[in-house]
């Protein structure tokens, strides 16, 4: 059973969890690792910091099993995208018991299989996997943040490229004013800012 949105106190709301997987205190509680650091890493950006929340073993599980929940037993594998996303997406994929592929800036692979270029507010950047998604696999797609949304469509491109399937976007923390949302679609966030 799903419960509705819920305020966290401070004008943000948690996204929509199953109360039976994931207690909102347990979610509350991982949440408030999470540090703010104002213009960095230029002026104007507030960098949400997750490395509190990932030395702390009791809120990446809660964090983690949140992450995957409503896609249990959905999805073959896991496609985490670089960086902060790989940490996330590797404990996801332990915790299903099921694979791990790495979504990479390009000229980090040694083989890659596929590359999808996308526009920056800059420029554009490029991302690149490797061949490891089985043709048809059921992909769960997982990353840090949702910003503008860039990277998460360029990712889903991807694996259709290499014959995967998305079956879910889930992000740690979405920040809803860059409207990421709109360009990537349905998207799972444990948290919002």
């Amino acid at each position: 059973m799903h419960g509705p949105a819920r305020d966290r106190g401070d004008g943000g709301v948690l996204a929509r969890v199953r109360w039976d997987a994931v207690p909102a205190t347990e979610l509350e509680r991982a949440e408030a690792l999470i540090r703010t650091i104002p213009d960095y890493p230029e002026q104007g950006v507030l960098f949400r910091d997750i490395t509190p929340l990932l030395a702390d073993a009791a809120a990446l599980r809660t964090v983690i099993d949140a992450l995957a929940e409503p896609f249990a037993g959905g999805f073959d594998v896991v496609a985490g995208v670089e960086a902060r996303g790989f940490l996330l997406a590797g404990a996801v994929a332990i915790s299903a018991g099921v694979g791990l592929v790495p979504i990479r800036k390009a000229g980090k692979l040694p083989r890659p299989a596929a590359s999808v270029d996308y526009a920056l507010e800059y420029g554009t950047a490029t991302i690149e996997a490797h061949d490891d998604i089985a043709p048809g696999a059921r992909v769960l797609l997982v990353d840090d943040v949702l910003a503008t949304g860039g990277t998460l469509v360029a990712a889903h491109d991807l694996v259709a490229r290499l014959g995967g399937v998305v079956v879910g976007t889930s992000v740690l923390m979405e920040l809803e004013a860059l409207g990421g949302r709109d360009a990537v679609g349905d998207v799972h966030a444990v948290f919002r800012a």
